[in-house]
């Protein structure tokens, strides 16, 4: 079998491709600016660094408009060794503005002594709302809700334990 001489063109078409498209790449990795020094630097943070204000407690607001706090008081709990004590949310509920004598809290432990799979905790708001939050093992995560008071203005349904210290 006889072999044709591969012409040049084609070869030198493939390099002047190659060599561009590695040009550009290069080019696209060029040197970075420099930035900018002065007082814009510092009075325009970046959007990353930028962190959001925590949720603060309204007195005169609403359940849905203080659920923000309240979830992340909730939140800031669970994320510590203390997560399944009952007095750690009620403590921390306090210390964020909450009305202590409004609270409810479950047990920190079943009957026969086990830790509680699900603990719940509320805040009775106004005359007719509750702030309830639920964490534990079965749910995994800080779950919370506005719900309607039950009778005689409670939040939670059963015995509760009593908020005396």
């Amino acid at each position: 079998m006889l072999r044709r001489p591969v012409s040049a063109a084609p070869r030198a078409a493939a390099t002047l491709v190659a060599a561009t498209a590695a040009l550009l790449v290069l080019s696209a990795c060029g040197p970075t600016p420099d930035p900018p020094v002065g007082p814009t630097a510092e009075a325009t943070p970046s959007a990353s660094s930028a962190t959001p204000a925590a949720p603060a407690l309204m007195p005169d607001g609403t359940a849905d408009e203080n659920l923000p706090v309240f979830t992340s008081t909730a939140e800031a709990v669970w994320a510590t060794e203390q997560r399944g004590s009952g007095r750690a949310y009620i403590d921390a509920l306090i210390a964020a503005g909450f009305d202590r004598a409004s609270m409810q809290v479950t047990q920190d432990q079943s009957t026969v002594g086990n830790p509680a799979e699900s603990l719940q905790f509320s805040v009775r708001w106004g005359e007719d709302e509750c702030l309830v939050g639920q964490v534990g093992p079965s749910t995994g995560q800080v779950v919370t809700a506005v719900m309607p008071q039950l009778a005689e203005g409670r939040c939670l349904i059963g015995t509760t334990r009593p908020i005396d210290w």
